[in-house]
């Protein structure tokens, strides 16, 4: 894995066209995990999606190589009618990679490699959708509260995972409100916040195109 950098530049991000973070600036190294903390509505999901691609920001820079970014939102991105092999084969071939075995693996989806995705628990689903990053290949990635419908084991699980991914030059970005127990470094997006009530930095609500 080549070493990579995300860099964000005096960066301002917007929910239905309204300001809800700016000036935010910050630097994520390969080995790195940086934890964004801040209140529910702060903007963390909203600075991620941008970070993401999924959503233009409204002023600043965002500067990463190409085809660096896997981003792990709330929903698990799961086909229902496949298997648990076959979702992970199928997002591996996307991203021109092979190998799921250590996929399921370190997410202890061995069991129920020939189960249907539909049929399996919350915790389950998430366990397999959070296995999507190992098969992509990419270096940096971006997750907003991973750990939801997570259990214990499965919270250590899904640390000792991140723990892999920046050991090999990787990085994470994770939002998330509980002590996954990382080597992190914090970022508070509180000091960001934007006035609601300042003009608009941009023409359009187009934030909210791929939502």
């Amino acid at each position: 894995m080549s070493a990579v950098e995300l860099t964000v530049t005096d960066l301002a991000v917007a929910r239905g066209g309204v300001a809800v973070l700016e000036g935010l600036g910050f630097r994520l190294k390969a080995g790195q995990v940086l934890v964004l903390r801040g209140p529910n509505g702060s903007g963390k999901t909203t600075l991620l999606r941008t970070l993401a691609g999924l959503q233009p920001p409204m002023a600043g820079e965002i500067s990463l190589p190409p085809e660096a970014i896997a981003y792990g939102a709330h929903a698990d991105g799961l086909k229902g009618t496949l298997t648990v092999a076959e979702n992970l084969a199928f997002w591996a071939r996307i991203h021109g990679t092979h190998e799921i075995e250590p996929a399921l693996a370190d997410f202890n989806l061995q069991a129920l490699r020939n189960r249907a995705a539909h049929s399996l628990s919350a915790g389950q689903k998430r366990r397999l959708g959070l296995a999507r990053l190992l098969v992509t290949g990419r270096p940096i990635w971006l997750l907003d509260e991973p750990t939801v419908s997570l259990d214990q084991a499965s919270v250590a699980l899904f640390a000792t995972a991140v723990r892999a991914h920046v050991a090999g030059g990787g990085a994470a970005l994770i939002a998330t409100h509980i002590d996954l127990g990382l080597d992190a470094d914090i970022f508070d997006v509180g000091p960001f916040k934007a006035d609601p009530q300042a003009p608009s930095r941009t023409p359009s609500a187009f934030d909210e195109a791929f939502a």
